[in-house]
């Protein structure tokens, strides 16, 4: 009798001292886009290394219509950690296009706390009208797919159509049938983007496989007509879509995105957080090319993206403790840093 006291009393006070380590594990509901979107999958993939690494978090991955969901999301409390780029920052604070009006309903504010690739967009038809477009703007009343409604790969093109004063028809369609779509001559075209210059998302490839798509450049006018309306323009190799896309090179317009966290997170945790992604950067960019600009260089990558939103929303601390050890934080960000 006093062995099995003796064994229940050892076993509830080793149950009273996991209790609190359990109790210490902190849920992060992080918001993604669309399931067969880019990101979707990287932050599935960066959430197996987090939740490996980091024991006193627990990341679950939140897929939503698109990144613009998940900051809203984040703002009024839903989630956790959110998918935010530039342009989406952009529009949040100035209270305009897809967050107008937002500002005054938000419960919280949004920082920049890990940037991860550029997303780069360009435009596709079908191969067998190549010959019919010399540029973006003969793409002018086509039938185009640029992205769901709510995704920054979407919003990205319409800015540059419209620095091109180019206007189309948008349809909406499934992810999955995008493919089959432009094979039927349903949609003329769909917006086609990598991330990191590396990777394309699985719906792309998924529609490479239902339909000969060729790449569409915008002609040297547009492209001094993007350059003078403030976009970044990269040249990529027709070996990174792993498929003949009909042109020696892809012209696209880069813009900057990452998973991010708020001040829920402690400073110490962030700089936590980013020395752990830097050192499973080998498998990260094995499992997903995506990664591969900060697997050249993370701390190089992390200025590019501070700089490019540094006056939109302020600094996770944890982000400029980091900066500021690899020597690429600029003083000048000081009063931005989030408190």
């Amino acid at each position: 009798m006093f062995k099995r006291t003796l064994a229940l009393l050892v076993t509830g006070l080793a149950v009273a001292a996991a209790a609190p380590a359990l109790s210490q594990v902190k849920e992060i509901p992080w918001g993604t886009s669309a399931v067969g979107s880019a990101g979707h999958k990287a932050l599935v993939i960066l959430a197996e290394v987090l939740n490996r690494e980091m024991p006193n978090y627990r990341v679950t991955v939140q897929p939503t219509p698109g990144a613009v969901v998940t900051i809203k999301g984040y703002a009024t409390g839903k989630f956790e950690g959110y998918y935010g780029s530039d342009i989406a920052f952009y529009e949040m604070a100035n209270d305009i296009k897809r967050f107008k009006g937002f500002k005054a309903g938000m419960k919280r504010q949004p920082v920049q706390s890990l940037w991860t690739y550029t997303v780069d967009m360009g435009m596709a038809v079908h191969s067998r009208d190549k010959g019919k477009y010399k540029g973006w703007n003969d793409l002018a009343g086509k039938a185009l797919f640029t992205g769901m409604p709510p995704w920054d790969t979407r919003a990205q093109l319409e800015r540059a159509f419209e620095a091109l004063g180019m206007k189309y028809t948008y349809r909406q369609v499934d992810l999955s049938a995008a493919g089959s779509l432009l094979q039927s001559g349903s949609i003329d075209g769909f917006g086609l983007y990598t991330t990191g210059e590396a990777a394309l998302a699985p719906w792309i490839a998924e529609a490479s496989l239902a339909a000969d798509w060729a790449a569409v450049n915008p002609s040297t006018a547009e492209i001094a007509a993007l350059k003078k309306a403030g976009f970044a323009i990269l040249e990529l190799k027709p070996e990174v879509f792993k498929k003949d896309v009909h042109a020696d090179k892809v012209v696209v317009l880069p813009f900057y995105y990452g998973f991010h966290v708020g001040l829920e997170v402690p400073q110490d945790d962030v700089y936590q957080m980013l020395k752990v992604i830097e050192k499973n950067l080998p498998d990260l960019v094995k499992a997903d090319p995506g990664f591969a600009q900060i697997a050249k260089d993370m701390p190089g990558f992390q200025k590019l993206g501070v700089s490019s939103a540094a006056n939109l929303l302020p600094i996770h601390p944890g982000l400029a403790k980091y900066m500021r050890e690899k020597g690429v934080w600029d003083a000048k960000w000081d009063s931005r840093i989030a408190k």
